[in-house]
């Protein structure tokens, strides 16, 4: 079988659909079904089967996916192991991270490997709930993923997944706060106060779920934002607390405000790498990767890694 219909049937498993496969590997719907027909003459089964307006794997076409997994790892792992016997790491690797992970690590990873011209890092940013990343790593070949610290959302997925740091959550206030002097925060400090906050269901309200439990009354929140960068600027301006990730935030506190830690506070989030097995297996993602846990070293457990 050819393998390169072989992973057009896994893109479809995991896309859902022609058109998507389509988009992501730059060809047309009619391409993509031409081709997945071949795939099904060569195994002699039927492979796809119509739902609406659609189609979906049948027992037989899930199957050969997953065969397809491992196809497509071996292949990559041939190609790393002549890459690296050729002493040569290269080509284009695409990195996607959240935002605030981003400010911490992109800095000291870009410079380090500016020093590799033969690899190319394509980085995007992208605001993306805890339960999107694993479905990114389809588009890019490392995801720089946040989650619960207690339960990660990765946990389980059929991934390469590399821990790079846990992180607390700090309590920023503006520089003329009476708080601002304190080298530490108890939950009761905080009754009272105004809150820049996260949208519901986000994973980071555990800091205000905390102090209301030991004040006993609702906390006041007077704004939203998903974005990091948003509710610093408006601590910064004097317009309420926050509850900020504290490594990721140092990164670019600059003197505008101030953070402190909550005594007793346990929210916290998991941040790590995730990659498909067969990406990761490409030398030069492998570099890359190598690179992402150097820069967050100083985060980390010594010992901690991939998981």
């Amino acid at each position: 079988m050819d393998i390169r219909r072989l992973e057009l049937l896994r893109e479809l498993r995991d896309r859902g659909s022609v058109r998507a496969v389509a988009e992501a590997t730059n060809r047309s719907t009619s391409s993509v079904s031409q081709q997945l027909k071949l795939l099904e003459r060569e195994s002699g089964v039927p492979l796809t089967e119509r739902v609406g307006r659609g189609v979906r794997l049948t027992d037989a076409g899930r199957a050969l996916a997953v065969s397809a997994d491992r196809v497509i790892v071996a292949m990559a792992e041939s190609q790393a192991m002549w890459d690296e016997f050729r002493h040569r790491p290269t080509g284009t690797v695409t990195l996607l991270s959240f935002p605030s992970a981003a400010r911490l690590i992109l800095p000291p990873l870009l410079l380090s490997l500016a020093k590799r011209p033969e690899l190319r890092v394509l980085c995007q940013d992208r605001i993306a709930q805890e339960d999107e990343f694993i479905g990114l790593t389809t588009d890019f070949d490392v995801v720089i993923a946040h989650s619960n610290q207690l339960s990660p959302a990765w946990q389980g997925a059929d991934l390469a997944i590399f821990s790079l740091f846990t992180e607390p959550f700090d309590i920023a206030l503006p520089l003329n706060h009476p708080l601002a002097h304190s080298e530490s925060i108890e939950p009761a400090d905080l009754a009272g106060e105004t809150w820049i906050g996260v949208p519901e269901g986000f994973p980071y309200h555990g800091v205000i779920a905390e102090v209301q439990a030991v004040t006993g009354s609702p906390a006041r929140v007077l704004q939203r934002f998903s974005d990091f960068s948003i509710t610093e600027q408006l601590v910064a301006a004097g317009l309420g607390i926050a509850a900020l990730p504290s490594y990721t935030t140092r990164a670019s506190q600059a003197g505008r405000f101030v953070l402190r830690p909550l005594t007793g506070g346990t929210a916290q989030r998991q941040v790590a790498l995730l990659s498909r097995h067969e990406k990761a297996s490409r030398l030069a993602v492998r570099q890359v990767i190598d690179e992402v846990l150097k820069a967050t070293a100083p985060w980390r457990p010594a010992g901690a890694g991939s998981m």
